[in-house]
Protein backbone atom coordinates (compact mmCIF):
# COMPACT_ATOMS: atom_id res chain seq x y z
CA UNK A 1 0.00 0.00 0.00
CA UNK A 2 1.06 3.65 -1.25
CA UNK A 3 0.22 6.80 -0.15
CA UNK A 4 -2.04 7.40 -2.76
CA UNK A 5 -4.08 3.50 -1.32
CA UNK A 6 -4.54 5.03 2.04
CA UNK A 7 -5.54 8.09 1.74
CA UNK A 8 -8.05 6.20 -1.11
CA UNK A 9 -8.92 4.04 1.90
CA UNK A 10 -9.73 6.73 3.92
CA UNK A 11 -11.61 9.01 2.37
CA UNK A 12 -13.54 5.24 1.59
CA UNK A 13 -13.75 4.45 5.41
CA UNK A 14 -14.97 8.20 6.92
CA UNK A 15 -16.79 8.86 3.92
CA UNK A 16 -14.83 12.33 2.98
CA UNK A 17 -13.24 13.30 0.07
CA UNK A 18 -10.16 12.21 -1.12
CA UNK A 19 -8.57 15.77 -0.57
CA UNK A 20 -9.66 15.76 2.72
CA UNK A 21 -8.02 12.39 4.19
CA UNK A 22 -5.43 13.61 1.96
CA UNK A 23 -4.96 16.86 4.10
CA UNK A 24 -5.80 14.45 6.95
CA UNK A 25 -3.33 12.08 6.64
CA UNK A 26 -0.53 15.09 6.08
CA UNK A 27 -1.37 16.62 9.30
CA UNK A 28 -1.00 13.85 10.66
CA UNK A 29 2.24 13.02 9.32
CA UNK A 30 3.38 16.55 10.15
CA UNK A 31 2.75 16.46 13.56
CA UNK A 32 4.54 13.06 14.16
CA UNK A 33 7.49 14.34 11.97
CA UNK A 34 7.51 17.56 14.36
CA UNK A 35 7.44 15.60 17.67
CA UNK A 36 10.40 13.59 16.67
CA UNK A 37 12.18 16.67 15.54
CA UNK A 38 11.85 17.79 18.70
CA UNK A 39 12.78 14.82 20.80
CA UNK A 40 9.91 13.89 21.58
CA UNK A 41 8.49 10.00 21.50
CA UNK A 42 4.74 9.84 19.72
CA UNK A 43 2.59 6.99 21.58
CA UNK A 44 -0.45 5.62 19.98
CA UNK A 45 -2.04 2.92 21.98
CA UNK A 46 -2.40 -0.22 20.36
CA UNK A 47 -0.61 1.08 17.31
CA UNK A 48 2.66 1.28 18.30
CA UNK A 49 5.70 3.91 19.63
CA UNK A 50 7.83 5.93 17.28
CA UNK A 51 10.92 7.22 18.84
CA UNK A 52 14.33 8.95 18.38
CA UNK A 53 17.64 7.27 19.53
CA UNK A 54 21.17 8.45 18.54
CA UNK A 55 23.20 5.38 16.86
CA UNK A 56 27.09 5.66 17.72
CA UNK A 57 29.69 6.47 15.35
CA UNK A 58 31.36 2.73 13.87
CA UNK A 59 34.18 1.25 11.48
CA UNK A 60 32.42 0.12 8.64
CA UNK A 61 34.01 -1.48 5.04
CA UNK A 62 33.42 -0.76 1.82
CA UNK A 63 32.10 -4.25 0.51
CA UNK A 64 33.26 -3.40 -3.22
CA UNK A 65 37.03 -2.65 -1.88
CA UNK A 66 36.98 -4.02 1.35
CA UNK A 67 38.68 -0.54 2.43
CA UNK A 68 37.60 0.60 6.19
CA UNK A 69 35.73 3.36 6.54
CA UNK A 70 34.40 5.56 9.38
CA UNK A 71 30.54 5.58 9.63
CA UNK A 72 29.50 8.71 11.30
CA UNK A 73 27.09 8.28 14.71
CA UNK A 74 23.26 9.82 13.52
CA UNK A 75 19.83 9.49 14.97
CA UNK A 76 17.21 7.06 13.54
CA UNK A 77 13.67 6.82 14.17
CA UNK A 78 12.73 3.53 15.85
CA UNK A 79 9.10 2.06 15.86
CA UNK A 80 7.94 -0.62 18.37
CA UNK A 81 4.33 -1.95 17.17
CA UNK A 82 2.13 -2.01 20.49
CA UNK A 83 -0.04 -5.16 20.73
CA UNK A 84 -3.35 -5.23 19.02
CA UNK A 85 -1.08 -4.56 15.92
CA UNK A 86 1.40 -7.67 16.94
CA UNK A 87 -1.79 -9.80 16.83
CA UNK A 88 -3.73 -7.95 13.99
CA UNK A 89 -0.89 -9.53 11.82
CA UNK A 90 -0.32 -12.50 13.68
Amino acid sequence: MNKGDLINKIAEDADISKAKAGAALDAVLDAITDALKSGDKVSLIGFGTYSVTERAAREGHNPATGKKIQIPAKKVVKFKPGAELKRAVE
